[in-house]
């Protein structure tokens, strides 16, 4: 069982930068043992991959609209993921969720994932 808190979004103008954490408590497997990956949804749409990174943070994969500015990066010291999001635009507007698999590799899709965060907003105003 994986419980997953993400912290760090908010309010911020286009070009500017936030970083988004999911800390994470786990029972049963160690952290490292779990692929962590981001998402996001904006209203009316689906939930949509952003980013992944394996277990031991050697491998990390990216969605085409922010590869080169969201970097992915994990602690697994601190049981923690994060989310570097820089040169923000308004299309990056949504709600951003954690999730944790058990399957160790960089994974994109949605049902690969068993464990979810509740999100953390992020607005760009334009």
């Amino acid at each position: 069982q994986v419980q997953l808190v993400e912290s760090g979004g908010g309010l911020v103008q286009a070009g500017g930068s936030l970083r988004l954490s999911c800390a994470a408590s786990a029972s049963g497997r160690t952290f490292s043992s779990y692929a962590m990956g981001w998402f996001r949804q904006a209203p009316g749409k689906e939930r949509e991959f952003v980013a992944a990174i394996s277990g031991s943070g050697s491998s990390t994969t990216y969605a085409d609209s922010v590869k080169g500015r969201f970097p992915i990066s994990r602690d697994n010291a601190k049981n923690t993921v994060y989310l570097q999001m820089n040169t923000l635009k308004p299309e990056d507007t949504a709600v951003y969720y954690c999730a944790a698999s058990k399957r160790v590799i960089a994974i994109t899709r949605v049902y690969e994932y068993e464990y979810w965060g509740r999100g953390t907003q992020v607005t760009v105003s334009s």
